[in-house]
């Protein structure tokens, strides 16, 4: 596995996230994990990926709107705070809620498609030592994203969804599409 972003190598136990194209095993990692997006198009990824962890090993970091908060029902929910974009208030609350969530769930991992929400928990989770893996968006090929760009240097592997990605992201691990 290569290292990503001069920050080290992938853990053993999440290889099978970053070969999620060539086949997953046949049960749930070890460990905990946070996974942590946006609602819409970035919290569905992450689901597509959340059967890697046993649903007692996971808990959640997204805005409380409709989608979430149905597609998430009987799941651990922490509701960030939002909109993202622009929004220097809410990246201060955001920042906080970041600190504090890592610091009680203690997660072995940081999962995140995006978007402006993952940037402070990816800081809150690597000043503690935890892993963080990030995946990029599947529908922006032909530029990266902001907080790829942001989470990028911060990230202990940083997974693509099209081999295109990579000219924005040299190193980056192809792991096609996750859903």
């Amino acid at each position: 596995m290569p290292t990503v972003g001069g920050v080290g190598q992938l853990p053993d136990h999440l290889r099978p996230l970053v070969a999620h194209g060539v086949g997953v095993p046949a049960g749930p990692l070890p460990g905990k994990v946070l996974l942590v997006g946006s609602s819409g198009g970035h919290l569905a990824q992450l689901l597509a990926v959340a059967p890697l962890w046993s649903q007692q090993n996971r808990t959640w970091v997204t805005f409380d709107t409709r989608d979430a908060v149905s597609l998430l029902q009987g799941e651990t929910t922490i509701w960030a705070h939002h909109p993202t974009t622009r929004n220097l208030k809410n990246l201060v609350r955001n920042s906080g809620l970041a600190l504090q969530t890592v610091r009680r769930v203690r997660p072995d991992v940081v999962v995140s498609t995006g978007a402006a929400v993952a940037f402070p928990f990816f800081l809150a989770a690597r000043s503690m030592g935890i892993p963080t893996v990030y995946i990029e968006v599947y529908d922006r090929i032909d530029s990266p994203t902001l907080t790829g760009r942001l989470c990028r240097p911060v990230s202990s592997a940083f997974c693509v969804q099209w081999p295109e990605q990579t000219s924005f992201y040299p190193g980056a691990t192809v792991v096609g599409s996750v859903m």
